[in-house]
């Protein structure tokens, strides 16, 4: 088993799903740059969340969200490429995108954050005060 511990932002908002045994999946992907001006490349990885706190972790991550994610690494091919994936063991929010103080309800509604939105963000800090690991 490779263990994968990552730090970057989300690249679109995060999917929530139940499957048919009643498991909760919160789905997304998160993109680490390396390297910097002409030389600056992204990897994108596939991340997974499984069981206990994925319904409360999708109703937050929004696209453009910092997240440190470890878990387990694997890879799949399609089309002739191969794809990085993680099942996340932990998720942790280190900010939330500009501007963005509400967090979506299981229906996909808007609903107040309820302390994970901006007013828990402080500008003096570069990170996330918040220090709930999902």
């Amino acid at each position: 088993m490779l263990i994968l511990t990552l730090a970057g932002n989300t690249g679109k908002d995060a999917e929530f799903k139940t499957a048919q045994n009643g498991t909760e999946r919160c789905s997304f992907s998160v993109g680490v740059s390396t390297g910097y001006g002409e030389n600056k490349s992204t990897t994108w990885v596939d991340v997974t969340k499984w069981g206990k706190g994925a319904e409360g972790l999708a109703r937050i991550l929004r696209k453009g969200s910092k997240v440190a994610v470890s878990g387990e690494m694997s890879t799949r091919e399609h089309n002739g490429k191969t794809y990085i994936q993680c099942r996340a063991d932990h998720v942790t929010i280190m900010g939330t995108p500009q501007g963005s103080d509400q967090r979506r309800e299981p229906d996909g509604s808007q609903g107040h954050a309820g302390g994970f939105g901006g007013d828990d963000l402080d500008d003096s800090i570069p990170f996330f005060r918040n220090d709930t690991v999902w």
